[in-house]
């Protein structure tokens, strides 16, 4: 147990983050069409080669959560397998393990992934992961989330958690409340304080060692359709408090998920929270809100390299202040 507590430790330590590359090939297609580039194994092997090689990435990323796909390919510079070449750089591997969503009654969502997952964990562990990530969405909507969609979706990240632990990997716990909506954030935060609380019981129910995971939850926020659109200072408030009476002292670290806000904003608030002295350390375990400028700059050429690698990095650096209120 103590190797799961030092790695979750170094997976939240001060002024690093976590990089999500992890997106699936249907989403890594709608975001190199948004560039007019095709998306096939190799662009996408060029691309995150190109990430990964970002000079000095590892003074500001402590993992990367890589995608099925990714994490058998080979790092394109270096010809070495993509796990093995973070972990040459001191950065962690990290693997995506639930296999995505099912309906769950109406409008509601249960993320699948439990058959056959103690196997795979073996696998990922002897080919290098150090940690995993399991996404669970919870819908704020009419009359939803409902309660056994919660208790569902919590259960599921428990016994997650305590076969990643079986096999020696730190689990990452992501239970998203998704702030695609015209709900308030005083209904973020009654949904995500049910969600942590609930989260938290299952997880004491299955023995999960909270000392070695990682919580990556949503921040609270205003839903992006809701006419008052609360300011960074609330945001923060709000999401401080909401983490300070639902998650125990003993989790190392808070790693947020930036949720589809803008790359400025999912900084700014990061930077707002850690003004406040709490139990944890507060990061980022960041995807398209690290990623986009990078893609953007790449554009699918590979002159542009240079240039996408110092979007990533300008962006990572921005982030790592921000886990020390420097901004």
């Amino acid at each position: 147990m103590s190797e799961l507590h030092a790695v979750a430790h170094k997976m939240v330590e001060k002024n690093k983050g976590i990089l999500a590359a992890d997106e699936s090939n249907p989403t890594c297609d709608k975001r190199f069409e948004s560039i007019d580039t095709d998306s096939t194994a190799e662009s996408r092997n060029l691309y995150r080669s190109i990430l990964f090689s970002s000079k000095d990435i590892e003074k500001y990323i402590s993992g990367v959560i890589l995608f099925d796909e990714t994490f058998h390919q080979s790092e394109l510079s270096s010809g070495v397998k993509i796990p093995e070449y973070l972990s040459s750089k001191d950065i962690l591997p990290g693997i995506k393990v639930d296999k995505g969503l099912e309906n769950f009654g109406s409008n509601e969502k249960l993320t699948m992934g439990l058959d056959g997952l103690s196997e795979r964990l073996g696998k990922y562990y002897a080919l290098g992961a150090r940690f995993a990530k399991w996404r669970a969405v919870i819908t704020p909507g009419n009359g939803i989330p409902t309660d056994e969609c919660i208790l569902a979706n919590a259960k599921n990240l428990a016994k997650y958690a305590q076969k990643c632990q079986n096999a020696n990997l730190v689990p990452i716990v992501e239970p998203e409340v998704l702030m695609d909506g015209d709900h308030t954030i005083d209904d973020s935060f009654d949904i995500t304080s049910r969600t942590l609380n609930t989260v938290f019981d299952q997880l004491d129910q299955h023995n999960v060692s909270l000392q070695g995971m990682v919580l990556k939850p949503n921040m609270v926020l205003s839903g992006y359709s809701c006419s008052y659109q609360a300011d960074i200072v609330e945001v923060a408030e709000k999401t401080v408090n909401c983490l300070s009476a639902h998650v125990p002292s003993e989790v190392p670290g808070i790693a947020f998920l930036s949720g589809g806000q803008s790359d400025e904003d999912a900084t700014m608030h990061l930077n707002e929270m850690n003004k406040y002295e709490t139990d944890w350390n507060l990061t980022f375990s960041y995807g398209r809100a690290l990623q986009q400028p990078a893609l953007k700059a790449w554009s699918g050429k590979v002159e542009n390299s240079e240039k996408a690698q110092q979007a990533l990095i300008d962006r990572a650096k921005a982030n790592s202040l921000a886990t020390a209120a420097s901004l």
